[in-house]
């Protein structure tokens, strides 16, 4: 019987991961109750490649391209190489969804060219139900943002580059 039961559960957890995947969704979480003592609790994630922000982070600098034709090629280079050595990179503390406005269809906390003082919130990680302000860590202006709403973002990920 336990093995029709372990069976069953792997059959479960696959059924959960394809409407995952389905349905575009990058999280799942179920609890099922078999008896009085006997549950199983399964969460299902899943991370998008990396891939599809790398051009949002080509695509952010190219009206100052325009302006600066001379110094975008080396500028556009170096950030898109890994925006976490940027040294005015804004990483994320914890692993967790990003969020740009406080609620949907509310306008963003920041936008880019906006100037920032050193304390404002930039954007939210949610982390286990828990919405986390991420502070601007000095005042500045924000150069680039480097998530979209709603993406998972990871521990150390470059969220926001503020110079």
């Amino acid at each position: 019987m336990t093995n029709k039961s372990h069976e069953a559960d792997v059959a479960f957890i696959k059924a959960l991961a394809e409407l995952l995947r389905e349905n575009d969704l990058t999280e799942l979480q179920v609890k099922r109750d078999y008896a009085e003592d006997d549950s199983l609790n399964v969460r299902v994630s899943r991370q998008f490649p990396a891939a599809p922000v790398a051009p949002m982070q080509v695509a952010a600098p190219a009206p100052m391209a325009a302006a600066a034709p001379a110094a975008a090629p080396a500028a556009a280079a170096t950030p898109a190489e890994d925006p976490a050595s940027h040294p005015g990179a804004v990483t994320s503390p914890m692993v967790g969804t990003a969020y740009l406005s406080p609620e949907p269809g509310a306008s963003g906390f920041i936008s880019v060219g906006q100037q920032v003082s050193e304390g404002d919130t930039l954007l939210i990680v949610e982390a286990m139900k828990t919405m986390n302000h991420i502070p601007a860590p000095k005042s500045g202006t924000v150069k680039r943002i480097l998530v979209e709403d709603g993406a998972a973002v990871e521990f150390g990920s470059p969220l926001v580059i503020v110079e």
